[in-house]
């Protein structure tokens, strides 16, 4: 293909040229106002001149015209794999490709996966892309096979790609396709234990919902933290109030199903998964202290200082054997409720603490024998012995003293030695993760202060998991029914808050020991637990076992995987597992369990699956394309102008863009100067010889 112009490079430039130009036309005019014959010969002398001085020339080039093309985006996302769009999509793509071949367009394609995590369709994403990878001036139209569904809208036109070209929607799907969903429309992140806790959940129909379908109230199964599944009965179409009640601490995964209707698109979009964590509003805590001495001022400050923690303290100021003859009527404005304290609210607090507490008549066996229902039923206890734990008077010899983890032999130790962890205790996360618990290894080693003083205990049940003076218990644990106990047989820690040799970890230790005493997840010496990255699954197991230890993984297709977990650490076994489809996975290790989620819980990609024009149709009008439906046929490709309608009944349009490059470039004058120059010279001369003849 090859084009032709005259351009101008003039030997004076423009603006001298402008000037002369002025001139001669000044002169011809004065020429016509006297009346001379030959002013029009004086005129195309003039003008001879002037294009001289202009220097035309013929410019040639050689151009090479440049195929137009058309972006074909290919919607592979999971909405767009239900039913018959697999292969609608791979019929209308080979359609495209053949016809615009056929006219001569290079069509190129881009396909659309799944969006990274649970992003969805990035349908307007991939189109910006495919625009920035070609030349907009060849573009001669945007062809999308799709669903139609994106999940990365743009906010107002201001965020809509500019096209150049008709952009067109092959639409999928079918016009009797409906489906059904499960929304979970409000969930709290984390949750009171205890308190009830509301979720709103709503299903929803969509599509060609067939008439039969209508109105009927749809089946719902739910289940916490892997347990057998209850159903309840649901209306469509209207938000539905669920309370529930949270017992475990930690994370808890709610799983809702909702049984599939005959006939829907897709049962994908029929589960889903909510995560709670359950905390604790506030621990309540029952202080029961003996003689004041120096450690119950810093077991009361410890508590104090805490805002999670409702503290009760009850101590003895005065015993009643102390005789100083202080009137009785003195003593206290209000007598101390403990018939209320230790019989009726008891059960209300959470932890309760005796610190170098002796019998002394003031709490009868009956109140003894009320705590040790109390830690039986669930409750916890944690005793700090001095020197009364080994006396006559030790609370061991009452009813309480049944359920202690350990008897004390009736010595007091009173020398200098450095607590330390016991085998159980470098297992158990209670101690194992103690600050500077990795010093006690050595006898030398820079690690936690010394204690003065230590009652000598026989273990009987329960772990030990601190060893004082010989390796003798020094801090025991033990389950009892249903709650916990704790004995810690020396009243010397308060050492450590008061910074003596270095100190140590005495409000983690205690802040540990709560939590282990409320069953804290997190702080069970057997536990599994499970955490997910992507589609790989690391699971977790803690004992105080050696092992070996092995977990079943079931996945949500029923078939159950068996790994072997190895030991990372004292107390710490973990294995990994490559899933292949996301979903609610358990993990059973003979009585213990967990469940977790891979992937995301509620895929975005099947929130709606029914096929739409919704969100492409302010492009499709901007760019006056327009939208066919495989199922009705597949269109065909017109030639249409720039700024037409292109669209029509069974038909779309493509823009021809008639894009080219220039090969070579070729400049030659038109005449020769002097060959301008006598013709102006000639013509003038012509006009003066007519003017001097007339």
């Amino acid at each position: 293909m090859n084009g032709a112009q005259i351009v101008f490079d003039p030997f004076i430039g423009w603006l001298p040229l402008a000037i002369l130009s002025a001139l001669a036309f000044v002169a011809v005019a004065l020429a016509v106002w006297r009346g001379l014959a030959g002013w029009w010969l004086r005129g195309l002398g003039l003008m001879a001149v002037l294009a001289a001085l202009s220097n035309p020339a013929l410019q040639t080039e050689d151009r090479e015209p440049l195929q137009d093309v058309a972006l074909i985006i290919v919607d592979e996302s999971g909405s767009n794999r239900l039913g018959e769009r697999v292969d609608q999509t791979e019929r209308a793509t080979e359609h495209l490709v053949q016809r615009l071949t056929a006219m001569g367009i290079e069509p190129r394609s881009l396909i659309l996966p799944d969006g990274p995590g649970n992003a969805g369709t990035e349908l307007f994403e991939a189109i910006a892309t495919g625009l920035s990878e070609l030349p907009r001036d060849r573009l001669a139209g945007v062809f999308v096979v799709s669903d139609g569904i994106a999940h990365d809208v743009p906010l107002g036109q201001g965020g809509m790609p500019e096209l150049p070209a008709p952009l067109h929607l092959l639409k999928t799907g079918e016009n009797d396709d409906w489906d059904r969903r499960l929304i979970i429309r409000n969930a709290p992140a984390y949750g009171i234990l205890g308190e009830t806790v509301s979720l709103t959940l709503r299903i929803e129909d969509e599509g060609a919902v067939p008439a039969e379908m209508r109105g009927q109230l749809a089946r719902v199964g739910f289940s916490i933290n892997g347990e057998e599944m209850r159903h309840a009965m649901a209306p469509v179409g209207q938000d539905m109030e669920l309370n529930i009640t949270l017992e475990r601490g930690g994370m808890n995964v709610l799983h809702f199903v909702l049984d599939p209707a005959p006939g829907e698109l897709t049962g994908r979009n029929n589960e889903a998964v909510v995560q709670i964590n359950g905390v604790r509003d506030r621990l309540r805590v029952l202080l029961v202290s003996g003689e004041p001495h120096t450690g119950q001022r810093t077991w009361r400050n410890l508590l104090k200082s805490d805002p999670s923690v409702d503290l009760v303290h009850f101590t003895i100021l005065r015993p009643p054997d102390r005789q100083d003859g202080v009137p009785v009527n003195e003593l206290s404005l209000i007598a101390f409720p403990t018939r209320e304290l230790f019989i009726d609210k008891i059960d209300e607090f959470d932890l309760i603490i005796f610190d170098r507490y002796r019998r002394r008549g003031i709490l009868p066996n009956a109140y003894f024998d009320n705590i040790r229902r109390y830690v039986t039923e669930g409750g916890a206890l944690l005793v700090i012995g001095g020197r009364e734990l080994a006396g006559a008077d030790s609370i061991y010899y009452s009813p309480l003293g049944r359920i202690f983890p350990a008897e004390p032999t009736g010595r007091v130790f009173e020398q200098a030695y450095r607590p330390g962890l016991s085998d159980a205790g470098r297992r158990h996360p209670v101690t194992s993760e103690l600050p500077r618990a990795a010093a006690q290894e050595t006898e030398d080693a820079a690690g936690w202060g010394r204690w003065l003083r230590q009652i000598d205990l026989t273990r009987r049940a329960g772990h030990v998991v601190m060893e004082g003076i010989d390796g003798r218990p020094l801090l025991t644990l033990d389950r009892v029914g249903e709650g916990r106990i704790a004995l810690l047989a020396s009243d010397q820690a308060w050492l450590w808050d008061r910074g003596f040799e270095g100190g140590g970890p005495q409000s983690e230790l205690l802040r540990r020991l709560s939590h282990w005493m409320m069953g804290e997840p997190e702080l069970e010496e057997e536990a599994l637990s499970a955490s997910a990255q992507g589609l790989t699954l690391t699971a977790t197991r803690r004992s105080l076992e050696d092992g070996p230890h092995s977990v079943t993984v079931t996945r949500p297709d029923g078939e159950e995987v068996t790994l072997d977990l190895e030991a990372d650490a004292p107390g710490h076994f973990t294995a990994t597992y490559e899933a292949e489809e996301g979903g609610l996975y358990r993990l059973q290790d003979g009585e213990l369990d967990t469940v977790i989620v891979l992937g995301p819980g509620n895929p975005r990609e099947y929130e709606k699956v029914i096929a739409t024009n919704e969100y492409l149709n302010p492009l499709i009008a901007a760019s006056r394309g327009g939208s066919a439906r495989i199922e009705a046929g597949l269109p065909d490709l017109r030639a249409v102008s720039a700024g037409r309608q292109a669209a029509g009944r069974g038909w779309l349009g493509v823009t021809p863009r008639q894009a080219y490059v220039t090969t070579d470039l070729r400049l030659s004058a038109l005449l020769p100067p002097w060959a301008w120059l006598l013709i102006g010279a000639s013509l003038i001369l012509a006009g003066w010889l007519r003017e001097a003849r007339r």
